[in-house]
This record gives C-alpha cells, sequence and structure tokens, in this order.
C-alpha cells in the first residue's frame, strides 16, 4: 500500500485518558502525507452481534456498520487505542472485532481478503500490571488479526492509571514519538 490511512479506534471508557492521549502523541510522529481516521467506538453505538453463523445467514449491513467497515477496508493500519481493563480489551474494542465475522461473510465485500496485508497495532495503558496479565489482551488482538492475514505492527504499552500519569515516564513518550516508524 503507498498511500498510508491510520484508522485510530478509540476504546476507553475514560475520554481523554492516558490511552488516547499516547495515541495522539504517536500519531504526531506520522508524516503529514500520511491521513488519520479517528473513531470513537464508545460513541458508534455499535449493535449487539448475534453469531448467525450455523443456521441464519447474515442480512446486510445497516448504514452505520456499513460506513465502520468501509473505514475500516479504507485504511492501511488500524490501531486500537484500547486500555487494559481486566485482562482484556475494552467491551467497545471487542464488540467492533465481533462483527468482523459478519462482516467476513459477506461475499461483495471480500472483507477477509481485503484486510489481509493491512497492519495492526495496539496503544494501551495499563495499572502496573505484569507482561502475563497484559498478555490476554495484547496476543488475542494479534492472533485475530493475524487471522485476516494482517501483520502486527506492534503494541505501545505504558504503565499509567491516574490522568496524566504516562506523560511522567519519558521512555513511554520516546517510544511513543517513534511507535509508528519501526
Amino acid at each position: 500500500m503507498t498511500n498510508r490511512r491510520f484508522l485510530f479506534l478509540l476504546s476507553s471508557a475514560r475520554s481523554d485518558g492516558n490511552t488516547q492521549s499516547m495515541a495522539r502523541a504517536a500519531a504526531a510522529g506520522l508524516a503529514d502525507s500520511v491521513a488519520q481516521d479517528w473513531c470513537d467506538l464508545t460513541k458508534a453505538k455499535l449493535p449487539a452481534f448475534e453469531d448467525l453463523r450455523h443456521g441464519a445467514r447474515y442480512g446486510p449491513l445497516s448504514p452505520q456498520m456499513a460506513a465502520l467497515a468501509e473505514r475500516t477496508l479504507q485504511a492501511s493500519d488500524i490501531v486500537f487505542v484500547a486500555p487494559l481493563y481486566w485482562y482484556g480489551l475494552p467491551a467497545p474494542a471487542k464488540l467492533y472485532l465481533d462483527h468482523w465475522s459478519h462482516w467476513m461473510r459477506l461475499p461483495d465485500l471480500d472483507f477477509k481478503a481485503r484486510m489481509s496485508g493491512k497492519r495492526a497495532w495496539l496503544i494501551m495503558a495499563h495499572a502496573g500490571s505484569s507482561d502475563a496479565e497484559i498478555a490476554p489482551a495484547r496476543d488475542g488482538l494479534r492472533l485475530a488479526t493475524a487471522y485476516l492475514g494482517m501483520c502486527w505492527g506492534g503494541a505501545l504499552l505504558a504503565d499509567a492509571n491516574a490522568p496524566g500519569d504516562w506523560q511522567k515516564d519519558p521512555q513511554a513518550q520516546s517510544t511513543a514519538a517513534q511507535f509508528f516508524a519501526a
């Protein structure tokens, strides 16, 4: 993909928290020629996901879901901006991923083939969590995106609990500034 387009998927229950602040710092390091699309999944009011793989068939997407699917397909890079909640991704991020099951079953969308080769990233604040505690969220996302043939860009992690905590960590700030350059 020559024209890079980053889709940032915000999924924190705290607006403008550490994770979103980290994402904004990382995005500031992108070249001006790189398009950025910011989508707040907490405000998207995604419908509940119903698994219809065995039996009934999936119907067409609602206009809202078609627009989200198209934003996803237009991106070269998909960035999950997702703080660690109970050792997993926040509910809006997980619900978004669940809808991929529907999108994959729409022949006209050709979702799985069109996702192949895109790059997935994770930006995550956590509160003193060990690597073993972070692993379920990070590795689950990495495996889900690998299923579609996506490349794993990496995870930007910072130990940050109270608002602004991540900015007290010079290593995290330095890593954020160069995160997408790797």
